[in-house]
């Protein structure tokens, strides 16, 4: 009898359970985070009001105000959007979809980390009664970062696949 092979179209019973949990922890942190970034928390005024002075120490002023590139807003809007690709593309078994939800997750949770690290905001965020958050945020942004990117290779073939049609190209 020859073993099951494992394909993009017909993941295991294992597979398809961390490919569900990897994204709910995804779309947990997003969509939980949702409620500071668009009810204007004093937490969120703090970590974009922190990032809006570095921008505007650089040169860029108002790059992650209200109403700027980086904005709040814009990004709780990408990271909506993200969880609603990841979602959707498990639910409606579109391995695509879920496996582009995870690329703008990791996208997202890219830059979040890189300000985290490189920026005076840094890995404890001060929170509003002026204590330090442990790195909580931090490390929640670090175990999006390894989700995404643990779907995303588990999405491979989807997405290579997706790759050659596109170009035309054969892929490895």
């Amino acid at each position: 009898m020859q073993a099951a092979t494992l394909t993009p179209a017909t993941p295991s019973r294992a597979r398809s359970g961390v490919l569900w949990g990897l994204t709910l922890y995804i779309a947990f942190v997003f969509i939980q985070s949702l409620f500071f970034k668009f009810s204007d928390s004093p937490e969120t005024q703090y970590i974009f009001g922190t990032l809006d002075a570095w921008g505007a120490s650089l040169g860029f002023p108002g790059l992650f105000a209200h109403s700027g590139i980086f904005s709040q807003y814009v990004v709780g809007t990408a990271e909506l959007v993200a969880s609603g690709l990841l979602l959707a593309g498990l639910l409606a078994r579109r391995p695509l979809v879920h496996a582009l939800g995870a690329l703008m997750a990791l996208g997202v949770i890219s830059g979040a980390l890189f300000f985290h690290l490189f920026t005076p905001l840094g890995v404890q965020v001060r929170n509003v009664d002026g204590t330090l958050d442990g790195g909580e945020l931090f490390a929640l942004a670090c175990g999006v970062w390894v989700a995404a990117a643990a779907i995303a290779w588990l999405r491979r073939a989807d997405l290579l696949g997706f790759v050659a049609r596109v170009t035309g190209r054969r892929t490895a």
